[in-house]
């Protein structure tokens, strides 16, 4: 029989077939080339997952997680796909990334092999377990490629539920692209708002609140989801009873169910995972509804099983019961649909044998070429120190060690690349004392095989080339000789007016915002302009108002989440840290979510108003921009640098800074300013002041008293941790000052060890100075309520008088006599 071919998509073949008269269960007839064609690659997914354990119990391969026991409900899932869709799913989806054409058995096994070569592994270039898939979304220059004449899938990661979040705004994307005039020139993103968002989870992630949280968000905005929940039974070794309450995920999603025509509301759809005809019928259902006509589904795929296990870390059998292994046998969806097709006359057993030996030759061929490019960069590598070895051994008086530090390579089937760096610094060591012209070209080998190695693995934290927000053109800042000085929040309220009338796929939404225009009235009056789904209210829902962002950024739009307080960033904080500053760099620079969360803190009154809690941020969000202006007309300006570039970033503005008077800038909306730029706001000859945000009016008062105490104070306003001070200023200064006071409002040892690592180590900044350096931070406790309170908890002016001119009182006790 002909093969299917895996790189042409399930929806293309199927679309185009003809369908039976004959009458099988379902919406609509299934064809006996539509059934075999998926039952072939329901099939083909299995032996995969059987050759990929394999792979793991014999050494080859690490760790493995696979998609068994879930292949009939994705490939009948995969017919409701139409091109522009979006898949946003978890680590069990194989079978769907088959189907739809997004993943060959090669591909499959390149990513559990951990193979760095983007060709080999598309999805992450080697940085993600098996199972974590995406499609390339950017050409090699950064740039989206078109979405609408392809499936697409947003890059997977572990974290239970994580994936749920950005559902929020892949789905209600279209509802924007439909209803905004002026998206609908974006041909390339979407078919005025026809796509759908197909959410998958398992049933034990649906006990995490980024579930319901992003279930009952997508429902308030009628979002075209929908949302498949594989539900096998268990989570790893518990059971359903102790995952949710009564153990039944369809009772307890029946509130969410659409009670009327016009009202909100899911259809709901409860379908056993073995029950292929049904399958079909309830996927074309939901989907026909959720595209024509905007009502989201839940779909409960019920009595699922996991044949495998959960991983390859243990077996199932030490936590299910032997009537559920010999259940989960029966009930085997691979098993029951091959059994279907015989029932129905669709096939014999002879036409199946025949097709699932393909299969079985195609999945162990898939494995071996896979291997062999893995497997021949290294052992080219391999091959290459071991020669330079040879060499070194010859007549040496290290000959006995160096020949078996090469016979070990040697005997390696495929060395890891850890294995040549251990061998080539042990060859060193032996060497150290020789003058032999190989010794330094081992030493040379090693330097460059580690920098190749490393460039593999940490490249494309950021965006590089034309779309890198380091390469923003800087547009100066111009005032009108009568400018006005107005309060700071009617600078970005012109700022923001200007954004949004330029660029209409520039959104502005959170908890506020909209009707009232934010609690500071930096958006004020905007929603009435530009329409409530371009500035826009929510819920209360921290997690999924990011979420919202990454989805609306995946799909072209240019989102700005307000987050209110920067104290409450912490309901985000997993969605945060483990999608959005991850993204580019999980899947080795093919895909980013230009995503601005704007948000407030530093200091102001009580512990959940007055957070700085940068170290906290700098530890956990490496792949996002911090902007900490210290005004907003700074604010101002990193908006629109940002807006022109296209990474993620967060822009936290000064809480008490609304109502401080600023000029009126002449250009709002197109100045822009440099990131990772420090500025000089006071110059100085006798110590370096360095700070952000909110301290810098403490700092500038400061460095004016102790101008009266014969102290000149160079104050710098870093202006963004992330990227720091890309042109070394700090260090410049210090070459004129020898002296560094780093002043912060986080606790002791958050940005400032941040600061003092990048001033001192990566600046040199230690071999410049005379004196120790000095850090002048919060307390360790959070910030009280009161101005006693905050005065106490937060550094003040005297403190930064008395820490300044102690280290003056150390390097000239007569001048500067302590008080």
């Amino acid at each position: 029989m002909k093969q299917f071919k895996l790189s042409a998509p399930i929806s293309e073949a199927i679309h185009s077939q003809p369908r039976s008269p004959s009458a099988l269960a379902g919406e609509a007839s299934i064809s006996s080339t539509q059934a075999l064609t998926d039952y072939r690659i329901a099939y083909l997914s299995r032996q995969l997952s059987l050759r990929g354990r394999r792979e793991v119990h014999t050494g080859r391969a690490k760790f493995g997680a696979f998609g068994d026991g879930k292949e009939v409900a994705q490939v009948a899932l995969a017919h409701a796909f139409e091109p522009g869709d979006w898949r946003c799913g978890y680590y069990r989806d194989q079978t769907l990334m088959f189907a739809l054409g997004l993943l060959t058995p090669e591909a499959y096994f390149a990513q559990l092999y951990a193979h760095t070569d983007v060709e080999a592994d598309p999805a992450s270039g080697g940085r993600s377990m098996l199972g974590h898939y995406a499609t390339r979304l950017l050409d090699d220059q950064g740039r989206f490629q078109p979405q609408t004449d392809r499936f697409n899938a947003a890059a997977d990661i572990s974290p239970t539920a994580g994936q749920m979040p950005r559902l929020v705004g892949l789905a209600h994307a279209s509802v924007l692209y439909q209803e905004v005039e002026a998206l609908r020139a974006l041909t390339h993103f979407s078919r005025q708002g026809r796509e759908i968002a197909f959410g998958i989870i398992g049933n034990a992630s649906c006990a995490e609140g980024l579930f319901w949280e992003a279930v009952n968000a997508i429902g308030v905005l009628r979002a075209p989801a929908v949302i498949s929940i594989w539900d096998d039974g268990y989570g790893i070794s518990v059971p359903n009873e102790l995952q949710v309450m009564g153990g039944d995920l369809s009772a307890l999603l029946e509130g969410f169910r659409r009670r009327s025509d016009n009202g909100p509301g899911y259809d709901l759809y409860t379908v056993p995972g073995w029950d292929y005809p049904k399958l079909l019928e309830v996927y074309r259902r939901a989907a026909r509804n959720a595209r024509e006509h905007r009502i989201p589904a839940l779909v409960h795929v019920t009595e699922m099983t996991q044949p495998q296990g959960h991983s390859t870390s243990g077996s199932h059998e030490r936590y299910k019961s032997p009537e559920r292994l010999a259940w989960e046998a029966e009930h085997d969806p691979v098993l029951r649909m091959r059994a279907w097709l015989l029932e129905t006359g669709i096939a014999s057993n002879a036409m199946l044998e025949e097709l699932e030996a393909a299969a079985r030759a195609e999945a162990d061929a898939a494995c071996e070429r896979a291997w062999e490019a893995y497997t021949a960069p290294r052992r080219a590598a391999a091959a290459e120190l071991v020669a330079l070895l040879d060499a070194a051994a010859e007549g040496g008086a290290s000959s006995v060690d160096l020949r078996r530090l090469a016979a070990n390579l040697r005997e390696q089937e495929a060395p890891l690349h850890r294995q040549m760096q251990e061998a080539a610094q042990q060859a060193l060591i032996l060497l150290r004392s020789s003058r032999s012209p190989v010794r330094n070209q081992i030493e040379a080998w090693k330097r460059r095989h580690a920098a190749e190695q490393r460039s593999n693995y940490a490249r494309h934290l950021h965006l590089e080339g034309p779309t890198s927000t380091l390469n923003v053109p800087i547009v100066p800042l111009e005032y009108a000789a009568d400018a006005p000085e107005v309060r700071g929040f009617e600078v970005l309220q012109a700022n923001f007016d200007a954004l949004l009338a330029n660029d209409p796929r520039i959104l502005i939404f959170g908890e506020d915002v909209g009707r009232l225009g934010d609690v500071n009235q930096g958006v004020a009056g905007l929603q009435e302009k530009y329409g409530p789904l371009r500035v826009a209210d929510t819920g209360i829902r921290e997690a999924t108002i990011v979420g919202q962002a990454i989805g609306y950024a995946l799909r072209g739009l240019r989102p700005i989440a307000e987050i209110q307080y920067l104290d409450y960033i912490y309901y985000a904080w997993a969605t945060l840290a483990d999608d959005l500053a991850t993204m580019h760099w999980r899947t080795a620079g093919g895909q980013k979510a230009p995503v601005i969360i704007r948000t407030r803190g530093h200091r102001l009154e009580g512990i959940w108003h007055s957070g700085s809690p940068m170290g906290a941020l700098l530890g956990s969000l490496r792949g996002i921009y911090i902007c900490v202006p210290r005004n907003m007309t700074q604010a101002a300006g990193f908006y629109n640098t940002l807006l022109r570039g296209e990474d993620p970033a967060i822009v936290i503005e000064v809480l008490n800074g609304y109502r401080l008077r600023e000029r009126m800038p002449a250009n709002p909306g197109r100045f822009t300013l440099p990131l990772g730029v420090p500025e000089v706001l006071r110059p100085g000859k006798d110590v370096t002041l360095v700070t952000y945000g909110a301290c810098c009016r403490i700092a500038l008062d400061a460095a004016a008293r102790l101008a009266d105490l014969d102290v000149d104070v160079e104050v710098i306003d870093v202006r963004t941790l992330l990227p720091f001070d890309l042109e070394a200023r700090i260090a410049a200064s210090l070459r004129k000052t020898a002296r560094l006071v780093i002043l912060d409002e986080d606790v002791p040892g958050g940005a400032s060890a941040f600061i003092l690592q990048q001033v001192l180590e990566t600046q040199g900044g230690y071999w410049l100075l005379d004196s120790e350096p000095r850090t002048v931070t919060a307390q360790p406790h959070r910030p009280a309520y009161g101005s006693d309170g905050d005065y106490f908890s937060k550094p003040n002016v005297e403190d930064v008088v008395e820490a300044v001119y102690a280290l003056m009182h150390e390097a000239d006790p007569q001048r500067y006599p302590m008080w």
